[in-house]
């Protein structure tokens, strides 16, 4: 995994159970390539939801496979999709390509980038009348950026959670909004406060006391403000009185919504008379930028993964070859066999 990985993975043990300390990591550094027996790996940089992603090229016995990991084009200059396209790995024999959003609607003709979404933020953030709740994951790097900017333009202070922070300071990306940076203040919800107190990390919520921004607070800065929201943050929202004219902003998956446990929250915004809206777009490449990653790798065998329609593969790109679930598959002899084809 990259460094940065691992200090936001550490940094979020103490808000969630899902954080830990790691054992015997390598860590990936963008185009440095690492031995590992009889292989060669070398990872690329890559855009997806999560930060630090990579793509990898795995080399040995004189073949390479390029395996593309979760990425996406995020329609920003420059993009490390975009690189990727323009300057392959050469000589690429196999390529396992993510197909996430096959089969989902509006891939073929491509979805949303983050220019998009931060117009879509500011037209929301305009017209409302109160505190904008945005329901983002925290871990979303690019997300949290788009809706800071968006904010900033509206004239309005981007209020994050504690985890949040923490977060976008184990990147160890000073270029990211961070606390401190004028128009961002934190608040610490009751959930996160309970787990700060239980871990004994009381050090952790003293740093960020200049830039708090505290439950009485919120009421007066609600018309003026941008909230990172999720919903077990009901209960400090709701006794801190600041929800008149606000709205929801979901920025995540919609399967999200559909699940069994976000029905009460759903009832709760109904009943409070709170607007949502939808403003997001996928962590991974539409089907328009996986052809036009295909053919920047014209020369390889492609290997569905990551994806609920393999066979669609078919139709879509040339040279696939799909495989099942455990099936061994001999680079050798199947370059052999295309040859006396």
């Amino acid at each position: 995994m990259g460094t940065a990985t691992e200090r936001i993975l550490e940094a979020s043990a103490i808000f969630t159970p899902s954080g830990g300390t790691f054992e015997n990591v390598t860590h990936l550094e963008n185009g440095k390539t690492l031995p590992l027996g009889p292989f060669k790996i070398t990872p690329y940089l890559m855009d997806h939801s999560a930060y630090d992603s990579y793509a990898v090229l795995v080399e040995g016995d004189g073949k390479r496979i390029f395996y593309t990991g979760d990425l996406r084009e995020h329609g920003r200059k420059g993009s490390l999709f975009t690189r990727l396209v323009a300057h392959p790995p050469p000589g690429v024999d196999v390529l396992l390509m993510e197909g996430t959003t096959i089969g989902r609607r509006n891939s073929p003709k491509g979805f949303p980038n983050e220019n998009d979404l931060q117009k879509e933020f500011e037209r929301i953030f305009r017209t409302t009348t109160g505190m904008p709740l945005v329901w983002c994951s925290g871990q979303n790097i690019d997300r949290l950026v788009t809706v800071f900017k968006a904010a900033r333009r509206c004239r309005r202070q981007f209020i994050i959670d504690m985890y949040t922070a923490e977060i976008l300071r184990a990147t160890g990306n000073s270029n990211l909004p961070q606390a401190g940076w004028d128009g961002i203040s934190v608040f610490l919800p009751k959930f996160q406060k309970r787990r700060i107190v239980r871990t004994g990390k009381a050090s952790i919520a003293n740093k960020y006391r200049p830039y708090r921004i505290f439950p009485g607070d919120l009421a007066e800065a609600a018309k003026t403000s941008v909230m990172l929201f999720r919903p077990s943050m009901q209960i400090d929202v709701e006794s801190a009185g600041c929800l008149d004219g606000a709205c929801l902003v979901y920025s995540m998956w919609d399967g999200y919504l559909a699940e069994e446990k976000t029905s009460q929250f759903l009832g709760w915004l109904k009943g409070r008379g709170i607007p949502m809206y939808k403003c997001h777009t996928s962590g991974h490449a539409s089907v328009r930028d996986l052809q036009r990653l295909r053919t920047a790798f014209s020369g390889a065998v492609v290997c569905p993964v990551h994806t609920t329609d393999p066979m669609a593969f078919t139709q879509l790109f040339e040279n696939v070859r799909v495989l099942t679930d455990g099936e061994h598959f001999d680079i050798n002899r199947f370059l052999k066999e295309e040859k006396t084809i």
